[in-house]
């Protein structure tokens, strides 16, 4: 078969045998991959700075059928994330997303709205470099979970299905929501009190809010701009609950991040 040529961002490597890597990319138009880049840790590596984490490339290559892995012939670096790495919390950051994109991600599945979520933090990320951490996570888990899926309404209860305004009225007090692990929603103050949710931790109203707009709104155009750690810190536990209930694993970098 002839060798394709996609546009890919790099997920993950790991060793194989004395110079080879495994490489797990995400193409635009073919999804998730693993292939071999063989004498990529050579120092006249033909693939040189390219197979670094969340680096997007041009990646050629040739896939067989009848075989898992795909064999690596080279890569044309676009963009590099060289510049965060100096940033302690943008590159686990980055450690993040690929984790996440490679956890959630299936196999030769394409998902450009996918590819695009992606880019667009990243390019978030460069431009606002450490002081877009926060809103840059925060707005990857949101669509991450939501583009597989998994996203449950965030303004009705999981358990008796009352809305959980965000403002009061006259008539009625707002509602507040509470989640809890391995739960796949949100429930309201009466739910959790009815079936012992003594271990569940409050959604705010203002998180709430800002996961509506970050769902009508590009990365870069959202409204707060004085992002800091504790902001949606616990919309950001809600969502790594979501990831980690779905693919039955705990991830690695979530805890890193949230490190004070």
């Amino acid at each position: 078969m002839p060798a394709r040529v996609s546009e890919a961002l790099v997920l993950r490597t790991y060793p194989l045998k004395e110079a080879d890597l495994v490489v797990s990319f995400f193409t635009r138009d073919q999804g998730k991959l693993r292939g071999v880049a063989k004498r990529a840790r050579r120092p006249k590596s033909p693939f040189g700075a390219g197979l670094e984490r969340l680096s997007h490339v041009r990646m050629a290559y040739f896939q067989r059928e009848t075989r898992e892995l795909v064999n690596l012939d080279s890569c044309e670096l676009i963009h590099s994330q060289f510049e965060l790495v100096s940033d302690y919390r943008a590159g686990v950051a980055l450690d993040y997303l690929a984790e996440v994109s490679e956890q959630l991600l299936p196999s030769a599945e394409p998902s450009e709205r996918f590819f695009r979520l992606l880019l667009a933090v990243l390019e978030h990320l460069k431009a606002a470099g450490g002081q877009g951490v926060w809103p840059a996570v925060t707005y990857f888990s949101l669509w991450a979970v939501r583009l597989s899926g998994w996203l449950p309404e965030l303004n009705v209860c999981l358990g008796c299905g009352c809305l959980l305004d965000d403002v009061e009225t006259p008539d009625q007090k707002a509602q507040r929501a509470f989640f809890s692990r391995g739960q796949a929603g949100l429930i309201c103050g009466h739910c959790r009190r009815t079936t012992g949710g003594a271990s569940s931790w409050e959604l705010s109203a203002e998180s709430r809010a800002l996961a509506a707009e970050m769902l009508r709104t590009p990365v870069g155009r959202l409204s707060r701009t004085d992002w800091d750690q504790s902001t949606a810190a616990d919309l950001r536990r809600f969502l790594v609950g979501q990831i980690e209930s779905h693919v039955e694993r705990k991830l690695v970098t979530a805890p890193l991040l949230e490190e004070k």
